[in-house]
């Protein structure tokens, strides 16, 4: 089967959804299939396409469906368009309404689709692989409880929240936060040079490698995720991978994922409750392992052979199992 993967992020691009892309297409080609990520779908032919953010991949989705009126689409939504762009652009409905799958990357995400589109849309969480060789937490000795912050910076991932967290800690505290994201502004850039300068136990380490993140993921003892929206997000699954308990803003796409009674949120934008969430995991040992067995009981949902199952059991419903 020839699948063309919609993806508005570029060739080597490190943004969420080249990233997806990838691991999307390697999955369907495990199943047989040839698969071709681009921008668009410039009339090449194929027999399935899958448009990666409902708004961004629009227009190709409008000139697959006008090339191929009965063939498959699947449009996968991203934070933005669920949390924003459904409710305020009418390409992105458009998408919805023509596609035949909608796939969303955990469930509560249901909720914010009108009912009659729910028939339609297949929930995939996004899976990981443990880091490669990880390095360890005690190797930053006992002077230091390393918290890592990853992603790009940019409004959505509110992404300062945990550095504006760490000046309200203790003088005595062991946090020391790492940040590694591209800033996607000079004004973000600015802003994380000046809070280097100003905090001493914070260091941005602007973009690096996909394993470079892991890295700082596998060597700290605590991931913050402060966004704003978040469609499912893929870090959460790295970090239940890799045994690292996550402090995460309570909004619906991470909700989704981590379950409504998970112990580790607070409210977005809440500094003074991050703030006392991080004092409380480094200092109470019984709250740090019990943030720590909650994920160790998610890691399998995010095994990557689930995630490519559940691919295949999609595929499925187009009568496309097996076809090479």
């Amino acid at each position: 089967m020839k699948i063309v993967l919609a993806c508005p992020a570029p060739p080597r691009s490190r943004k969420g959804n080249r990233v997806t892309a990838v691991r999307w297409a390697g999955f369907l080609k495990s199943l047989g299939h040839r698969v071709t990520i681009a921008a668009d779908c410039d009339g090449r032919p194929c027999d399935l396409l899958i448009a990666l953010h409902a708004r961004k991949s629009y227009d190709a989705a409008r000139a697959y469906r006008a090339a191929s009126p009965d063939g498959p689409l699947v449009v996968a939504l991203t934070g933005t368009d669920l949390y924003r762009d459904v409710r305020t652009s009418a390409t992105a409905r458009r998408s919805l309404d023509m596609a035949d799958r909608l796939v969303v990357l955990q469930p509560k995400a249901l909720d914010e689709l009108a009912p009659r589109l729910r028939g339609k849309t297949r929930v995939i969480l996004q899976s990981a692989k443990p880091t490669p060789n990880p390095p360890s937490a005690a190797t930053w000795g006992p002077n230091f409880f390393p918290v890592c912050v990853l992603g790009h910076l940019r409004h959505e991932k509110d992404p300062f929240r945990a550095a504006l967290a760490l000046r309200l800690l203790p003088r005595d505290t062991r946090v020391f936060l790492v940040q590694a994201g591209e800033a996607l502004s000079e004004p973000m850039a600015e802003r994380a040079r000046t809070l280097m300068r100003r905090l001493p136990r914070y260091q941005w380490l602007g973009e690096v490698s996909g394993l470079g993140a892991r890295r700082v993921l596998a060597s700290s003892r605590l991931m913050v995720l402060s966004s704003r929206m978040e469609g499912g997000a893929n870090v959460i699954s790295e970090a239940l991978a890799d045994g690292v308990p996550v402090l995460a803003s309570r909004i619906p796409g991470n909700v989704g994922l981590l379950g409504a009674r998970y112990p580790g949120y607070f409210p977005v934008g809440a500094t003074k409750a991050l703030a006392r969430l991080l004092a409380r995991a480094e200092g109470d040992a019984a709250f740090y392992a019990r943030l720590k067995a909650w994920c160790a009981g998610l890691a399998p949902r995010v095994a990557p052979e689930r995630e490519c199952a559940a691919w295949a059991r999609l595929l499925d419903e187009f009568g496309a199992a097996g076809v090479g």
